[in-house]
This record gives C-alpha cells, structure tokens and sequence, in this order.
C-alpha cells in the first residue's frame, strides 16, 4: 500500500495549482470583483451563491456550505479519494506524489499488478465467448449482451491452470498474481488458479480499474457459492463497494445511492434503469462504506431482506452510518419480503414497482427507535429508562445539527427523558467561534485566517500566550505555523488543520464576509487585537498577584513585578 503523503508536498502541490483554473474546467465560472461566482455544482440554485477565491485558493457555497481547496473540490465534484485528487493535481503540474514509509523494490510496483489484473479480466472475458454454459447461465438470469460487455462479466474455465498458464509464464509472474490474490497455494505447495468453473464478475475501484474478482458456481456443489478475491496491496473489501464505477459513469449528479448485497442485484438494477445500485463485498457495511456512500450522495437507501439476519445487517449499517448523519444525508432502510430479492423484484415488477417499494422505505430514525424499542414496555418508567439507556450511545456519535436535535426531541416525546446535559468542554476552535462578537481572539484568527502573511509582522513569542481564554492557544499555533510557512495563503493553512477539531471552526472563519480588502487596514487592526489580549494578559496577572498578596503568599520577586504592573498601568 501506498504510505503518507508528506505534508511539504500538499502545500508544494496547493501552491502551484490554481483552484480557479481546477473548478473552471467543471463549473462556468463568471468573474465578479476580485473573485469568481457561479450557480453551485453541489445544490440546485437560480442565484450564483458560489465563489471561488484566487487569493486565498479557495471556494465556498454561501447556499449549502460546501468549501474548501482544489483538492477538497475534486474530492466533492469528482467523488475522488483525497489520494486520488492530489495525484490528479500533481499530473496538472508534472509532478510525482511521494510516499513516506513506501519501499519501491524490483517487481513491486502496483502498476504491475493493476496491469496483470486488466489481463486476467481480459482472459475471462474471452473464456465466456469461448463456453456456452456459462453464457447461458447469464441469459436465464435475463442479463442482456450489453450488460456483460459494461460489467465486462467473464468465465473462468474449470481446470487448475487455465490463468496461470495464460498469464503466468516466468516465475515472477506467477509470484505476481499470486499477490494479486488471482493463484493459491496448497498445502503441498502447489499452485493453482483460485477461480475455477466460476462466472466472473471484476471489481473496479473508484478510477475504473480491476483490482479484483467475485465469481459463482454455475451448479450447485459443495464449493461456497460465491468466492471473492483475498484482501491484496490493491484490494480491501470493507474499503470498496461493487458497482460505484458504473455508477459514476451513468450518473453526471448522483442523488442516491441503493444498498443491495449481491453482484446480481446490482447488475439487474442497472440493467432495468436503476443505476445507482452498490453491494458491499461479502461483507457488513462498515464505516469507510458509510463514508464513501455518503462522499457520493445525499441519500442512501439499504435494500435486505426482512428476516432476522436482514434486519441485523441493516442495524450495523446503520451504526456505520450514524456518525456521518450530517445535515442535508438521509440513510433509508428497504426490508424485502421473504424469498425476494432486488434481482427477483425487478424482474417481477419492472422498475415502476421497485421504484414504488423504494419510496416507501422507512426513515432511519423510525427503524431506530422501532429496533431498540423492539422488547421495551413504553408503558413503565423502566422500559423508558432503558430506551434512554439504550439510545444515549448511539445518538452521542451524531454530529451537531437539525437531525440530532430532532433525534434527541423525539427519545424525549417516548421515554420523558431528556439527553441534553449541561454545557461541557468544547474544541478550543469551536469556542473562539462561538466567543462574544467582539472577542478580540476571534478577531484575530479570522484575519489570520484570510491573510496568514500578517503573522510575519508579529515578533514571537505572543505577549498574551498565558491569557486564559478560549482560543489563545490556537492563536498561537496559527502564529507559528503562519511564521513558519510564509508563503502559505488561506487554503493551505485550512489544509494543515484537516481532520483536526479546529477544523470546522476555521473554514467557517475563512467563509465569512471578507472585510479586510486593504493590507495596511487588517494589519492595524491585527495589531490591535494583540495589543488588547497583552493588556488582558497583564490585567491577569495583575489579579492573580493581588489575589496571593491579600492570601500573605507573594514573594520578593512578586511584590516587585506587582509594583511594575501597577506602575505601567498607571
């Protein structure tokens, strides 16, 4: 795998691209002062409400909120992974992506395995032309000739060395795909194809390359039914979701997305219009699916069966999907009746049917509190206790918003008990955005914010740095950092804190109105933010001095700075 990109390399690469340049080539862009503007790609609108910056390298959405740098916007718009959108970046400028921790030795570049795994593809899209058992097994599944050719669905032969022969001449390449999870070895340290007498169905990640397989038995035996490929350098199956290549590729916007479990769902769906179908791999939904699901669309319905194991999947994807219920996501559950599935639902009611079935699902906070209220008695104080009990943990992981507050009101109409605490330790960030308006720190980390060069007129270390009040500390973080990389502008700064606590309180300073259009006015008034939190500084200390004198525990040494504070002071 790929290890981090090191930090010097993402400010390298934001300062050499224009993000101006990056939505541009998406979004027509009008120029509107110093800035840019534009209907938002992200929400539908009539009035331009987006902009782009081309001092700060940055663009922010004053309609739905999405912001961020050239890399956040590739994320957004192009649903890459963050590793994907900066190496898309660094192809724009020439330059390659390095890895910290990632050893490049003869034979073990993943170029090589992406480039054997597209020839295996290959070689089981040949053998299906090549068997009419397997072609009829995918005709009486009703999957129609170009189906195949976009899924690039395939065969692999029954026989131990079909692909090893094809591909793997040389020792090297037969250590190669052994990697690539497409041979295994047997206990007497043989080595065979791991796909036999299977229909192959390739998987691709979000770039559109196979990185690995799923296959079926065509007749029952008492081989599993389904194997996938072993977790690899390129594949890890709670990581990828079957289907959202072609996804991406039939839908320009992608409203929703639907959850189903298996290779055959996902391909009938598509096949009968429905598009935005996915399956997770033999696996549970997990938090990276949760995340990457939610990268792509607002809505996300899970489509499984009613019975208990049904039911049970569907809980765990939605504890997945939980913490990641910001405003404006919906998570839906579709329990299928016993027998069905969505490849059979289909079939059986066309499109209009299954669209029908989906615009009935039900909401995720009624299968909430429907499954955790399941074998509680509403009726008594201790079954209410115990819903309480039971939702605090869970509604605890979902972040601050509308849908939490409603959550949190809609546990309280059913069990009379309130979940609101009282108010407790915050992010330093979030404090000194919420401080009074005239907090003097606010005022001076949102011009840091937007102008990181006036730290350079600051001398270190910072006067006030012993202020208890919230945000000092990260006033002086933004100072170092700011001194330390002066050629940082806004985007950069806001990339460091990526992940960070700070980091939603910041974009939200580095998204409001920008009043500072003269250098030489914020800079003044920069100066005077700090000069007031000095003064606060030594009016603390002052207090704190005075308070050990009148308790008789002030030294020489105290007595004489209290003296030199008074002084001043007067």
């Amino acid at each position: 795998m790929a290890g981090r990109i090191p930090e010097r390399f993402i400010d390298d690469l934001l300062a050499r691209v224009d993000v101006v340049d990056v939505v541009g080539e998406r979004v027509q862009l009008r120029k509107a002062g110093r800035e840019w503007s534009a209907c938002c790609p992200f929400h539908d609108e009539r009035t331009p409400s987006f902009t782009v910056s081309p001092s700060k390298q940055f663009y922010h959405c004053f309609g739905c909120g999405a912001h961020g740098s050239a890399i956040g916007f590739l994320m957004n718009y192009d649903r890459m992974e963050f590793t994907d959108a900066v190496e898309e970046l660094a192809r724009r400028v020439g330059l390659e992506v390095p890895y910290e921790g990632r050893r490049r030795e003869p034979g073990d570049d993943l170029t090589e395995l992406y480039e054997l795994l597209a020839g295996a593809a290959g070689h089981f899209r040949r053998q299906l032309a090549a068997s009419e058992a397997a072609q009829a097994y995918f005709r009486q599944r009703g999957l129609e000739p170009a189906t195949l050719e976009r899924f690039g669905l395939g065969y692999a032969p029954d026989a131990w060395e079909a692909l090893k022969s094809a591909l793997g001449t040389t020792p090297a390449r037969v250590a190669l795909l052994e990697k690539a999870g497409l041979l295994i070895r047997g206990e007497r340290g043989r080595i065979y194809d791991r796909f036999r007498d299977r229909v192959m169905f390739p998987i691709l990640d979000r770039r559109g390359r196979t990185i690995a397989f799923g296959g079926r038995i065509l007749q029952k035996s008492e081989a599993a039914k389904y194997l996938n490929s072993p977790e690899t350098p390129l594949f890890h199956k709670g990581r990828e979701l079957f289907g959202l290549w072609h996804v991406r590729e039939a839908n320009p916007k992608i409203a929703r997305l639907l959850v189903v479990e298996g290779y055959m769902d996902v391909i009938r769906l598509h096949q009968a219009g429905l598009t935005q179908a996915v399956a997770t791999l033999g696996t549970a939904t997990t938090h990276d699916h949760a995340e990457i699901l939610f990268r792509q669309a607002p809505d996300v319905y899970f489509c499984f069966d009613g019975d208990r194991a049904g039911r049970q999947a569907a809980w765990r994807a939605l504890e997945s999907v939980l913490p990641r219920l910001r405003d404006g996501r919906q998570a839906l559950f579709l329990f299928l009746p016993e027998g069905e599935d969505p490849d059979s639902l289909v079939a059986a009611e066309g499109t209009a049917g299954f669209e029908r079935r989906l615009a009935a699902a039900m909401p995720l906070s009624q299968f909430f509190f429907a499954e955790l209220g399941r074998d509680v008695n509403l009726a008594s104080l201790d079954g209410k206790a115990r819903l309480a009990e039971r939702a605090r943990p869970l509604l605890a992981q979902v972040p601050d918003g509308a849908f939490r507050d409603l959550m949190h009101g809609e546990l309280e109409r059913l069990s009379g008990v309130s979940l609101h605490a009282p108010a407790t330790r915050i992010a330093t960030a979030r404090r000194a955005t919420a401080s009074a308006p005239r907090s003097l720190v606010r005022a001076a980390i949102t011009l840091l914010v937007h102008r990181p060069q006036l730290a350079l007129a600051v001398e270190a270390p910072l006067v006030a740095a012993g202020l208890r009040q919230p945000g000092v500390e990260l006033l002086q973080e933004l100072l170092g950092l700011c001194q330390a990389h002066p050629a940082w502008n806004t985007a950069m700064l806001l990339q460091h804190y990526a992940g960070r606590d700070e980091a939603g309180a910041l974009q939200k300073l580095a998204t409001s109105a920008d009043i500072f259009d003269d250098h030489a006015a914020a800079e003044a008034e920069f100066r005077d933010a700090l000069a007031g939190l000095a003064r606060q500084a030594r009016q603390q200390r002052t207090d704190d001095l005075l308070q050990r004198q009148a308790a008789g525990e002030l030294d020489e040494a105290g007595k004489d700075e209290l003296r030199q504070l008074l002084a001043a002071r007067a």
